[in-house]
């Protein structure tokens, strides 16, 4: 028997049907991936199969005794205690006596008190007598490995860490089904392969909703996909659903398309003239009926975004340089003996554990925060566009219009008036969407609009602190898209690896003590890198990786000339572009323009030729990487 069936569910909320009559069964073994669209209804369906939400028709029926844990995107108001008792709280009927003892034991530490030692002793008895200690010590080894301090009260925890508590609770409660709603948000990718290491080994049957394709890759052993109020069930892992998913899309574009044609020839046809309809099949008839009314029901899928991103002038080609530098917090170093050159179109991921200071670096790249030892020398026309992972720049009382537009019904995009809805159309904000304040819009919309706000202006430095999350797969592999192709100068933290993978060409890695590595390549370089030089990853990944890549030797490609060639053209192009500069400038100038006589023109001869001296330099410098990296 299943442990759970769903039967024919229903649920609309007085709209459109969220589900249409969807069936579903989850066996014992499984490792259920749910995949859809942003409002499809994931969290919807995890909330009915958790017995949150009751469905309006159909029947869920679930195995006897069947004992369900959730992480919710949604944390609860009305949850308070320390983070001990919350957590232990998933223990069930062991809780209270857990929760009692660390208490005390965290009491006679401050102050001792015979009674208090009693009560100990007893509590200690129980226990033992009831297993209790390994309960105590499987709450406390995942309190350490997902960073959270015990006594801490749940109230004054930001949000991302409420979630961390959560799924702690969830975790240890060994349930027969285990639900997690986006458990790798606010997690760091060490932390992440623990999770996953963790739910591998010790829970047997798993309904998860993820945005992270690796994490999916490693854990699915099915997948099922919501569509327009319909459930799609495939017996196969992530990569081969993927496969699968786009054949079903091309069937159903062709059959569309056909049914289509039909239906334009049978209208065709019922409109022909008085000898015609005097003539015509009744059967006929009532088949375009039944062509028409499958036609007015049929819900069209949900279309892609279509972000696009203004590209602002080329910065200088210098954007940044740390010299030895050096930053902390009290006497917690978070930054030492950074020395680093950020160029024009370099693409630089940033890996670390969570509080090991990736922010911390952003802001001091970006001349932000001024480096407490060493030196930032700051590039040149710097446009920068920069997208916080807390979207503290969207305001939660405005509407997702008033966000965007501020106070404007018309945007200039990429040289050209755009109206406001028409451009949040583009991000899959319908009109009357547009018009809502962002406080009810889901994780994944909020992180849309923070797009939709950001690229309405151009820029060529592009600063991006964790954009993957709540995003659903089709926009995740969009932005994954622009980014690829974004011209200029690239700054990504991410937990996601593929998206690092796929995005990134070399990766700055905080140790934790404050010292940064840079490696070139993606997530997966970087550990194949680690693995080669010493043997095993280093922090910040903290649970062994399932394997890593042998890699060749890097063979110097370069003769000693060619080498020193390259050395010497960031500092040519340097100088040739603050040279145009000063001549820009000069132009500028009405006062240049009384006494210039013939040197108007030597000055624009002069622009021509460096930009030509420049372009010519890029494409030797270009030339030069790719035979330096063959």
């Amino acid at each position: 028997m299943a442990l759970v069936s769903l039967r024919d569910i229903t649920l609309a909320f007085g709209g459109p049907p969220i589900f249409n009559g969807i069936n579903l069964q989850i066996e014992q073994g499984d490792r259920l991936c749910l995949m859809g669209r942003n409002g499809s209804g994931k969290s919807t369906l995890l909330r009915l199969i958790g017995g949150e939400l009751p469905p309006e028709s159909g029947d869920i029926q679930k195995q006897q005794g069947l004992k369900v844990a959730a992480l919710t995107q949604d944390v609860p108001q009305e949850l308070t205690g320390s983070v001990f008792d919350i957590v232990a709280a998933g223990m069930g009927n062991a809780a209270a006596t857990l929760a009692e003892y660390h208490h005390i034991s965290h009491g006679l530490s401050e102050s001792y008190s015979d009674k208090l030692m009693a009560r100990l002793e007893l509590l200690q008895k129980e226990l033992e007598e009831n297993g209790g200690w390994t309960l105590h010590q499987e709450v406390e080894r995942v309190l350490n490995r997902l960073d959270l301090d015990p006594d801490t009260e749940f109230t004054e925890l930001s949000g991302g860490t409420k979630r961390r508590v959560l799924l702690a609770r969830a975790l240890i409660s060994n349930p027969d089904i285990l639900i997690l709603d986006e458990p790798t948000n606010h997690l760091d990718i060490d932390t992440i392969l623990w999770l996953e290491e963790f739910l591998a080994k010790n829970l047997r049957t798993v309904l998860f909703v993820t945005h992270d394709r690796a994490f999916a890759r490693r854990l699915a052993n099915r997948v099922a996909e919501l569509d327009r109020g319909r459930i799609y069930a495939f017996p196969c892992g992530y990569d081969d659903f993927v496969e699968r998913r786009e054949a079903l899309l091309e069937a159903e574009i062709t059959r569309q398309a056909l049914f289509d044609k039909k239906l334009a020839q049978e209208e065709a046809w019922v409109r022909q003239g008085i000898k015609a309809r005097r003539t015509r099949n009744e059967g006929r008839v009532r088949a375009l009926k039944k062509l028409r009314e499958e036609s007015r029901q049929r819900r069209e899928r949900q279309g892609t975004a279509k972000i696009q991103l203004q590209i602002a002038d080329r910065s200088g080609a210098l954007v940044a340089e740390a010299t030895d530098v050096a930053f902390a917090y009290a006497d917690t170093p978070i930054i030492k003996n950074l020395s680093t050159t950020i160029m024009r179109g370099d693409r630089i991921g940033i890996i670390g554990s969570n509080g090991t200071g990736k922010t911390t670096l952003l802001r001091l790249l970006l001349g932000e925060l001024e480096p407490q030892k060493g030196e930032i020398k700051l590039g040149t026309r710097r446009e920068v566009i920069y997208f916080d992972q807390l979207r503290e720049q969207l305001d939660i009382n405005k509407s997702v219009q008033e966000n965007v537009g501020e106070g404007n019904d018309t945007l200039i995009i990429n040289g050209q008036p755009r109206h406001i809805i028409g451009y949040l159309q583009d991000f899959l904000f319908s009109p009357e969407r547009a018009r809502t304040p962002v406080n009810i819009l889901s994780g994944g919309e909020r992180n849309r609009l923070l797009l939709a706000k950001l690229f309405t202006r151009p820029s060529n430095i592009l600063v991006m602190d964790e954009p993957t999350n709540d995003l659903d797969t089709e926009t995740l592999d969009l932005l994954e898209d622009l980014l690829i192709d974004y011209p200029g100068t690239l700054l990504l933290v991410s937990h996601d690896r593929d998206f690092l993978n796929n995005v990134v060409s070399s990766t700055l890695v905080l140790k934790g003590d404050g010292s940064v590595q840079e490696f070139a390549g993606g997530y997966d370089d970087w550990l194949t890198q680690s693995l080669s030089e010493k043997g095993a990853p280093q922090a910040p990944t903290k649970a062994a990786p399932e394997k890593g890549r042998p890699v060749k030797e890097k063979i110097r490609k370069l003769s000693f000339n060619e080498q020193k060639e390259l050395d010497s053209l960031p500092e040519r192009i340097s100088a040739l572009e603050e040279e145009q500069k000063d001549l820009h400038e000069q132009l500028a100038d009405p006062e240049f323009y009384k006494n210039a006589g013939s040197g108007v023109v030597t000055v624009n001869a002069r622009l021509a030729e460096l930009e030509k001296e420049l372009e010519s330099a890029f494409v030797r410098w270009d030339e030069l990487e790719s035979k330096n990296h063959t």
